[in-house]
């Protein structure tokens, strides 16, 4: 594993979306999940509500609850639907997903229990490193195995368990820049029209 030499980062405190409904967040995290609420805050002046979730390892998602918030816009604030039904776009500095680390022993009977809960989700995903980053079965090339779901907010979240340790050889890619966007090119291409 890979040592951060610059700062001692112990994870994750806590992820902070925003919620249209609090109550219903509570009854899918809390309910559903089964992630202990642990922090309650209103905020000042009315602005609106900051709740916290605890996922484990000391690890908390938490969510702002605004009385002015915009709707979300599938697409741009987040992924339109999951992974599976071919949508994963969402916009810069968007938060496109959440991944809960889960045993891998416990892995396919959460996904079972979500489904006898009525939660909608994906086929399990076996992620490799081929040319369309997917596996049909699970085998050693496999370096993580998930499934996504999304809140009833439409946050896209997924369970995921590494199947394998990292390398050097998990690091090749050459990193793409901001002139390799093509919407960078439409819009500058619509701006000199």
């Amino acid at each position: 594993m890979a040592t951060n030499k610059e700062f001692e980062l112990g994870g994750i405190n806590h992820l902070a979306l925003v919620s249209s409904d609090m109550q219903r967040t509570i009854d899918f995290y809390s309910g559903v999940l089964g992630m202990p609420l642990i922090k309650t805050l209103d905020l000042p002046a009315g602005m609106g509500q900051h709740f916290f979730f605890d996922c484990g390892g000391g690890d908390c998602v938490a969510f702002f609850w605004f009385p002015d918030a915009p709707d979300g816009v599938p697409g741009i604030s987040a992924p339109k639907t999951r992974p599976e039904q071919g949508e994963l776009l969402s916009a810069v500095g968007s938060m496109n997903h959440v991944a809960f680390h889960v045993p891998v022993e416990k892995f396919e009977e959460y996904r079972t229990r979500l489904q006898e809960k009525g939660v909608e989700v994906s086929p399990i995903l076996n992620h490799d490193d081929s040319e369309w980053g997917v596996a049909r079965e699970f085998n050693e090339e496999v370096f993580v195995r998930s499934f996504y779901f999304q809140d009833p907010d439409g946050i896209l979240l997924e369970f995921a368990c590494w199947t394998r340790a990292f390398d050097e050889s998990d690091v090749s890619h050459t990193p793409k820049t901001a002139a390799d966007r093509t919407a960078t090119k439409e819009k500058s291409n619509a701006a000199s029209a």
